[in-house]
Order: structure tokens, then sequence, then C-alpha cells
């Protein structure tokens, strides 16, 4: 059994349990025995790849009967410890500052913009408001469904005002398949929508490390429904892109694409447009959007654990650090701080920062899918209760 720190242990906002236990049931009865026996909103669970998930489901169901429950495989878990590769989370939302109501979508493939917003909006309004608390969205979506684009443009259409934030599914680094958890089972080809009331303050926080170069590579051929480039700049993709970085096409790999990512400009805002493997005809696979034509411009990274402790150092209304932060955090970003051996440094920060949450396949916000990014909420105390 994991011990976890006294801060969340007495918080009354949220309650944490992690097992690192490879039984499914053994594993969920720790983590679940670790959660206060305040009255619970919700809790989201976050799996890892070792654990089989209809045997967590089945354990979930035994070990918190009437608890809503909700969450999804991961790349990874971020605990009161820092990351972890083989823990079961579990962040338990207390009812006195939560509330909430969920919507399962299934199967999600293919969205619908029109159908996907107006089922938010009703979901929305259907969620009696409670006076002066806010609103916030959560979506987790299949991480290999290549819907998330869409699904998070529609979400942001039915939901006007109502900042949502996302993370896709993971399960490990296999990128084999991803599922979501809701009402008790596993979905595959689903995502999952919450809409979350709270009394307390929240501010998102959204970064990456990557600066964008002068060097452009522009998509000649793909298969956008499959986010597969053919070629780049006239010649085979994975060729093209191996020789601008001035890569071995054979060393080609995920540790390589975190290192060497490709942006897309929106405006003023750059977004990362994730490589996810070399395919056997030398075509890319993505983990965003592509398109003919799409303009992509090569980036490079700057320090990462200057800017995660840097960006990380958010402040509420009298300069006091968050209660907690819920943290989205791209598995590349993971993956490029494990190879370069500075885990220990990453989780340092992630504990004294308070973050909890799972590494991802995608992030969303503002209606944008990205990669290579860390999307969280950190929730503070309302500033009326200073000025009581």
């Amino acid at each position: 059994m994991n011990k976890i720190d006294n801060d969340f242990a007495t918080s009354r906002i949220i309650s944490v349990g992690v097992s690192d236990c490879a039984d499914p049931d053994r594993a969920v009865a720790e983590a679940a025995a670790q959660l206060t026996r305040d009255a619970i909103c919700f809790v989201l669970v976050f799996v890892p790849e070792q654990l089989e998930e209809t045997a967590v489901a089945a354990a979930l169901n035994t070990h918190l009967p009437r608890t809503p429950v909700f969450g999804c495989t991961s790349a990874g878990q971020i605990t009161p410890q820092g990351y972890g590769d083989k823990a079961l989370l579990m962040v338990a939302f207390l009812r006195e500052h939560f509330r909430c109501s969920s919507k399962l979508f299934h199967p999600l493939k293919p969205v619908s913009i029109e159908d996907t917003a107006r089922a938010a909006q009703i979901l929305h309004r259907r969620f009696h408001t409670t006076g002066n608390w806010k609103r916030f969205a959560i979506t987790i979506a299949d991480g290999l469904s290549k819907q998330e684009d869409v699904l998070v443009a529609a979400l942001e259409a039915g939901l006007g005002d109502i900042p949502v934030f996302g993370g896709s599914a993971g399960h490990g680094v296999a990128f084999d398949i991803t599922y979501v958890l809701h009402g008790g089972r596993f979905y595959e080809n689903a995502a999952l929508l919450l809409i979350v009331e709270t009394d307390l303050d929240f501010e998102p926080i959204k970064f990456d490390h990557i600066m964008h170069t002068d060097l452009q590579l522009v998509v000649t051929e793909s298969n956008p429904e499959d986010r597969i480039v053919n070629e780049i700049n006239g010649s085979p993709a994975a060729e093209e892109y191996a020789r601008l970085i001035n890569c071995d096409l054979d060393a080609l790999s995920p540790p390589v694409f975190a290192e060497h990512p490709v942006l897309v400009r929106n405006l003023d805002n750059w977004y990362v447009r994730a490589i996810q493997g070399v395919l056997d005809d030398g075509s890319l696979a993505f983990l965003s959007a592509i398109e003919n034509g799409l303009v992509l411009t090569l980036g490079r990274a700057k320090n990462i654990i200057e800017t995660m402790d840097a960006e990380l150092a958010v402040a509420g209304p009298r300069g006091e650090p968050p209660h907690f932060v819920l943290g989205f955090d791209c598995v590349l970003r993971r993956l490029e701080i494990d190879q370069k051996q500075l885990t220990a440094s990453a989780s340092d920060i992630l504990r004294h920062r308070r973050v909890v949450g799972f590494n991802t396949y995608g992030e969303q916000f503002g209606g944008v899918h990205m990669n290579q990014t860390f999307l969280g909420i950190a929730f503070f105390t309302p500033k009326t209760e200073f000025a009581l």
C-alpha cells in the first residue's frame, strides 16, 4: 500500500488513493481504503497498463458500489509522489465542494457535431444550478479514436462559456487500445463528458516547452481520416522528416518525435501535432488532425524542467498555492523526461505543486485538440471567503 501525502490525506476538498499492487481487486481495495470517509461526490480513476480493465471494473463495483466512478486507462499516472507507471490512482472529489452530471458518448466514431453539441447543452440545462457555484467540464476520450478534434469543438459549441478540459485515454506507450470508464464499465470507442460544479475558484494551466523554428514542412499527401501523412515536401514522409532532423530513418521512435516535434500555427498560438509512429510504407501516423496542404513548423525544446516549475507556480487571490491541480500531461512529455533521466526532478515539482492526474495521448482545451502539452485545473479558496 502506498503512503499518501499528508496534505491530501487531511484535505476536505479531495481525497487520494494509490496502489501499486499487480492484482486488480487488491489494488482497487487498497486505493479505495485510503479515500476519506466524508461524503464523496465522484471519483476519477486512472488505470495503469498492467491492470486488466474488466477486472478493475468488477473490483470498483465491489469496493465502491454506490459511488459514481469515472476515468480511463492511462499512459502513466501523476500521484501525490509524482510520476508513476504502475499506480492505480483514485481522486475523490468531496460533496462539500463539488457536484457533477455525466454523459457517455458511445459509440464515439463518427462524431456528429450537431448531435454532440445538443447532448452537451441538454446535460448542462438539466443539471440544477447551485447559487454562486461555478462550472467547468471534463472530457476523456478514447485516445486512439481519432475523434478528439471534432469532439472538443462540438462540446465547446454546446457548452458555450463553460470551459472544457480534456485528456485522451492511453495504454502505456503501446498505442494499441484505450478505454473510458463510465457507469461501472470500460468502453472502447467512447468519450466521457462530466459537467462539474464547484464553490471553489479555479484557473486553467496550459503550457508546453516547445519553441518554433524557421523550418517549415508542407503535407503534400495524406489520409486525414486516419491522421496519416504519406508525403512531406513531395517526398516520403518519414524519410523527409528524418532528413530534416538529421536522424537515421531506422532510429525514428517516440522519444525522437518528442524531442523534435512539429507545430501548427493558429493566429498567435502554436500547437504541437505529435507524431505517433512510422508505418511500414514510410508514412507517418499522427496523434492530431492533419490535412493536405497543412504547413507544419519544426519545433525545438526548451528546458522541460525549468518550464514545468515556472508554469506550475500559480497562485490564488492572496498569493496562496492551489489546494490541488488536476493535471492532463502528454505521454510524449513524459517520454522526454524519462529519456533525459529527469523523472525524479519532475516528480519533485509535481509533488510540490500538488498535481494529481494522468499521462495522456492528447489534450483538449479551448476547442482545440493538441499534443505534448500540460493541461491542468488549479483550485483555490474563493475570493468571497477571504472578504468575510
